[in-house]
């Protein structure tokens, strides 16, 4: 039997997706140790192995195919755009990605004007404003925080994930139009589906029993 490889999002999702897999009975007790230093974990039992990764490489590894499932956030998938299947919603690390600014630049929005969009998801912003609302704007693509863009004028609007829109209200911004829900997905190497079909199948059913 192959082993079966999990590509798992660093952060708070994999401590999410790991308390999931402990309750259908999949366990990596050293992927808890946070002083380790390995970055693959086997369980020989269940011929299962896990790493982390950054979010965004999390699809890569999987269309690849050297991760057979993967665990990641939808923005990142939508981002990305990999060729893999997404075929579970577990239904944690719900937010919602958005375009955000000051109450003033609602009108922009409404008026198909060109305008500057500040975002660390230049495809899912550029999706939105090219195919769905068919305004032509400039996407500036930021790594660090974009709240910061239309408060010092680099940007009118931003697109960006929205949890409680704390962080907006202090800095003056808000929800102008959503774009998308958010939260964990499953998904899984195309290959990898039609030769490992039973097993991870049956994984699915285990995940779908306790969520």
């Amino acid at each position: 039997m192959k082993y079966l490889t999990f590509a798992l999002a660093k952060g708070r999702l994999a401590k999410k997706s790991l308390a999931l897999f402990e309750q259908i009975g999949i366990s990596m007790d050293e992927m808890k140790d946070p002083d380790t230093r390995k970055l693959i974990f086997v369980n020989e039992d269940l011929k299962i192995k896990m790493f982390l990764a950054k979010a965004s490489d999390v699809p890569t590894y999987v269309e690849y195919g050297a991760a057979d499932i993967g665990v990641v956030g939808k923005d990142t998938l939508l981002e990305e755009g990999r060729r893999l299947y997404e075929v579970l919603d577990l239904g944690f690390g719900k937010c919602r990605m958005c375009v955000c600014g000051p109450k003033s630049a609602a009108e922009y929005l409404q008026h198909q004007e060109l305008i500057r969009v500040a975002s660390k998801y230049p495809n899912i912003a550029k999706d939105y404003f090219y195919n769905k609302k068919h305004q032509t704007v400039e996407i500036i693509k930021l790594h660090g925080s974009v709240e910061l863009a239309p408060i010092v004028g680099l940007s009118e609007v931003i697109v960006d994930i929205v949890e409680t829109g704390t962080t907006l209200k202090e800095n003056g911004l808000e929800v102008l139009e959503e774009i998308c829900p958010l939260s964990a997905r499953v998904v899984v190497n195309q290959v990898s589906m039609k030769m490992e079909n039973e097993r991870i199948m049956k994984l699915i059913r285990d995940i779908k029993t306790v969520i």
